[in-house]
């Protein structure tokens, strides 16, 4: 099993973030539970890739080539895919995991995550997706998401598809189980 982690290539503004970012990866390499991410070395991403591979994890990394390129490629991963477009790394990021997950980040994080989330809605995959709302990072976009469904614009099942824990081990235990 394989999980896909969105998450910044900033640290973010204080140690919670990183340390969020690392007991999330430490947790599924004892897990058995592999790991696959945008391959970067950099913030939220090189943290919890360096974090599962402290602890014996898998890790994989799939990057665009322009972005090996600003060498912010992770150079010690279990296995480094380089492809041609972000797009093709979404897609590939995909076929790999059994599972998604979304730490805090910005608009890269976020468009993972909506794509992933809108494909699951349009049946091009039924795996798990979870936020881990990391010291309520995500609680405005979660009152937004309400918002969406009051206002009518989207279903109640696929708001209820989002599965939002804020401790990294109740989060895997109830993907685990969906």
């Amino acid at each position: 099993m394989r999980v896909c982690v969105f998450c910044g290539s900033s640290p973010g503004r204080t140690e919670i973030y990183r340390r969020a970012a690392a007991d999330l990866a430490v947790l599924l390499a004892h897990k058995g539970i592999g790991l696959v991410y945008g391959g970067g070395n950099v913030g939220l991403m090189g943290i919890a890739a360096d974090a599962a591979l402290a602890a014996g994890g898998e890790v994989i990394g799939v990057i665009p080539g322009h972005l090996v390129a600003r060498e912010v490629s992770h150079e010690g991963l279990s296995r480094l895919e380089i492809v041609d477009t972000m797009h093709e790394r979404k897609a590939r990021m995909a076929d790999l995991s059994d599972a998604f997950v979304a730490l805090p980040g910005a608009a890269g994080t976020l468009d993972e995550l909506f794509e992933i989330w809108t494909w699951s809605q349009l049946g091009l995959h039924d795996k798990p997706i979870g936020l881990l709302d990391v010291a309520g990072y995500y609680q405005p976009m979660l009152a937004f998401l309400d918002h969406m469904v009051a206002e009518e614009f989207l279903r109640p099942a696929y708001r209820d598809a989002l599965v939002v824990e804020t401790d990294p081990r109740v989060l895997v235990d109830r993907l685990s189980n969906r």
